[in-house]
Protein backbone atom coordinates (compact mmCIF):
# COMPACT_ATOMS: atom_id res chain seq x y z
CA UNK A 1 0.00 0.00 0.00
CA UNK A 2 2.71 2.42 0.98
CA UNK A 3 4.83 1.56 -2.06
CA UNK A 4 1.87 2.46 -4.32
CA UNK A 5 1.49 5.83 -2.56
CA UNK A 6 -1.55 4.77 -0.57
CA UNK A 7 -2.39 5.49 3.03
CA UNK A 8 -2.31 2.75 5.67
CA UNK A 9 -5.03 3.17 8.28
CA UNK A 10 -5.20 1.28 11.57
CA UNK A 11 -8.66 1.18 13.13
CA UNK A 12 -9.17 -0.13 16.65
CA UNK A 13 -12.41 -0.62 18.55
CA UNK A 14 -12.43 1.08 21.94
CA UNK A 15 -14.67 0.53 24.95
CA UNK A 16 -14.61 4.25 25.73
CA UNK A 17 -18.20 5.45 25.47
CA UNK A 18 -19.61 2.09 24.41
CA UNK A 19 -22.20 1.93 27.18
CA UNK A 20 -23.38 5.46 26.41
CA UNK A 21 -23.56 5.06 22.61
CA UNK A 22 -25.04 1.57 22.37
CA UNK A 23 -26.18 0.60 25.82
CA UNK A 24 -29.06 -1.59 24.58
CA UNK A 25 -26.64 -3.99 22.94
CA UNK A 26 -24.58 -4.34 26.09
CA UNK A 27 -27.61 -4.44 28.38
CA UNK A 28 -30.05 -6.63 26.45
CA UNK A 29 -28.14 -8.53 23.74
CA UNK A 30 -25.18 -9.73 25.77
CA UNK A 31 -25.11 -11.57 29.06
CA UNK A 32 -23.67 -9.40 31.85
CA UNK A 33 -20.51 -11.53 31.83
CA UNK A 34 -20.07 -11.29 28.07
CA UNK A 35 -20.68 -7.52 28.11
CA UNK A 36 -18.11 -7.09 30.89
CA UNK A 37 -15.55 -9.26 29.06
CA UNK A 38 -16.10 -7.34 25.82
CA UNK A 39 -15.64 -3.97 27.49
CA UNK A 40 -12.56 -5.13 29.41
CA UNK A 41 -10.94 -6.54 26.26
CA UNK A 42 -11.54 -3.26 24.40
CA UNK A 43 -10.24 -1.06 27.20
CA UNK A 44 -7.44 1.07 25.78
CA UNK A 45 -5.12 0.01 28.59
CA UNK A 46 -5.69 -3.71 27.98
CA UNK A 47 -3.20 -5.92 26.19
CA UNK A 48 -6.00 -7.08 23.87
CA UNK A 49 -6.56 -3.48 22.66
CA UNK A 50 -3.03 -3.19 21.30
CA UNK A 51 -2.28 -3.87 17.65
CA UNK A 52 -0.58 -7.19 16.97
CA UNK A 53 3.16 -6.58 17.58
CA UNK A 54 4.30 -8.00 14.22
CA UNK A 55 2.30 -5.40 12.28
CA UNK A 56 4.37 -2.61 10.77
CA UNK A 57 2.86 0.62 12.10
CA UNK A 58 4.64 3.74 10.89
CA UNK A 59 4.29 7.34 12.11
CA UNK A 60 2.92 8.31 8.68
CA UNK A 61 0.02 5.86 9.04
CA UNK A 62 -3.37 7.10 10.13
CA UNK A 63 -4.67 5.78 13.46
CA UNK A 64 -8.35 5.87 14.33
CA UNK A 65 -10.44 4.56 17.19
CA UNK A 66 -14.02 3.46 16.62
CA UNK A 67 -16.71 2.81 19.15
CA UNK A 68 -19.14 0.74 17.06
CA UNK A 69 -18.71 -2.22 14.73
CA UNK A 70 -18.58 0.09 11.71
CA UNK A 71 -15.94 2.79 11.60
CA UNK A 72 -18.16 4.79 9.23
CA UNK A 73 -21.50 4.84 11.02
CA UNK A 74 -22.33 8.20 12.55
CA UNK A 75 -20.72 8.76 15.93
CA UNK A 76 -18.32 5.82 15.67
CA UNK A 77 -15.11 7.54 14.56
CA UNK A 78 -13.66 10.41 12.56
CA UNK A 79 -12.45 8.15 9.76
CA UNK A 80 -14.74 9.50 7.02
CA UNK A 81 -13.58 13.09 7.59
CA UNK A 82 -9.93 12.01 7.81
CA UNK A 83 -10.09 10.09 4.52
CA UNK A 84 -12.10 12.69 2.60
CA UNK A 85 -9.65 15.42 3.65
CA UNK A 86 -6.90 13.30 2.12
CA UNK A 87 -8.84 12.64 -1.09
CA UNK A 88 -9.17 8.89 -0.50
CA UNK A 89 -11.89 7.27 -2.60
CA UNK A 90 -10.99 3.56 -2.48
CA UNK A 91 -10.64 1.31 0.55
CA UNK A 92 -9.04 -2.09 0.94
CA UNK A 93 -10.49 -3.76 4.03
CA UNK A 94 -8.43 -6.21 6.09
CA UNK A 95 -8.98 -7.32 9.67
CA UNK A 96 -11.22 -9.19 12.04
CA UNK A 97 -13.96 -10.18 12.14
CA UNK A 98 -14.91 -10.48 8.48
CA UNK A 99 -18.64 -10.73 9.17
CA UNK A 100 -18.82 -8.15 11.96
CA UNK A 101 -16.52 -5.11 12.05
CA UNK A 102 -14.96 -5.53 8.61
CA UNK A 103 -18.23 -6.13 6.79
CA UNK A 104 -20.06 -3.38 8.73
CA UNK A 105 -17.30 -0.89 7.97
CA UNK A 106 -17.11 -1.93 4.32
CA UNK A 107 -20.87 -1.67 3.78
CA UNK A 108 -21.14 1.73 5.42
CA UNK A 109 -18.13 3.00 3.45
CA UNK A 110 -19.81 1.89 0.21
CA UNK A 111 -22.96 3.75 1.25
CA UNK A 112 -20.78 6.87 1.66
CA UNK A 113 -19.61 6.41 -1.97
CA UNK A 114 -16.20 4.85 -1.41
CA UNK A 115 -15.07 2.07 -3.74
CA UNK A 116 -14.56 -0.81 -1.31
CA UNK A 117 -12.60 -4.02 -1.70
CA UNK A 118 -12.60 -6.75 0.93
CA UNK A 119 -9.33 -8.70 0.92
CA UNK A 120 -10.38 -12.34 1.16
CA UNK A 121 -7.10 -13.61 2.60
CA UNK A 122 -6.51 -10.62 4.89
CA UNK A 123 -9.80 -10.90 6.79
CA UNK A 124 -10.72 -13.61 9.27
CA UNK A 125 -13.57 -14.68 11.48
CA UNK A 126 -14.58 -17.62 13.66
CA UNK A 127 -15.46 -20.12 10.91
CA UNK A 128 -14.72 -20.57 7.21
CA UNK A 129 -18.48 -20.64 6.55
CA UNK A 130 -19.06 -17.25 8.20
CA UNK A 131 -16.06 -15.81 6.34
CA UNK A 132 -17.24 -17.08 2.96
CA UNK A 133 -20.84 -15.99 3.52
CA UNK A 134 -19.79 -12.44 4.43
CA UNK A 135 -17.49 -12.13 1.41
CA UNK A 136 -20.05 -13.63 -0.97
CA UNK A 137 -22.77 -11.27 0.22
CA UNK A 138 -20.44 -8.28 0.02
CA UNK A 139 -19.45 -9.20 -3.53
CA UNK A 140 -23.08 -9.58 -4.60
CA UNK A 141 -24.30 -6.21 -3.34
CA UNK A 142 -21.64 -3.86 -2.04
CA UNK A 143 -18.18 -4.01 -3.61
CA UNK A 144 -15.29 -6.15 -4.75
CA UNK A 145 -13.51 -9.07 -3.15
CA UNK A 146 -9.86 -9.76 -4.05
CA UNK A 147 -6.89 -11.61 -2.67
CA UNK A 148 -4.00 -9.52 -1.40
CA UNK A 149 -1.91 -10.66 -4.38
CA UNK A 150 -4.60 -9.43 -6.80
CA UNK A 151 -4.79 -6.09 -4.99
CA UNK A 152 -1.00 -5.72 -4.90
CA UNK A 153 -0.91 -6.43 -8.63
CA UNK A 154 -3.42 -3.68 -9.29
CA UNK A 155 -1.70 -1.26 -6.89
CA UNK A 156 1.70 -1.81 -8.48
CA UNK A 157 0.31 -0.40 -11.73
CA UNK A 158 -1.03 2.74 -10.00
CA UNK A 159 1.20 5.70 -9.14
CA UNK A 160 0.22 8.01 -6.28
CA UNK A 161 -3.13 6.39 -5.69
CA UNK A 162 -5.47 7.85 -3.06
CA UNK A 163 -6.31 4.55 -1.39
CA UNK A 164 -6.57 3.50 2.23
Amino acid sequence: MRAAGGLVVWVQTTATGAQEYWRNHHKFMLTPERAQNRLLSLDEGAESFKLYPALEVLPTDLRSKKIKYSAFIAGSSDIDDQLKRRGVDTLLIAGTATNVCCESTARDAMMLDYRVIMLSDANATWTDEEHAAALNNFLLFFGDVMTTDDAIGKLSSVKNCKTA
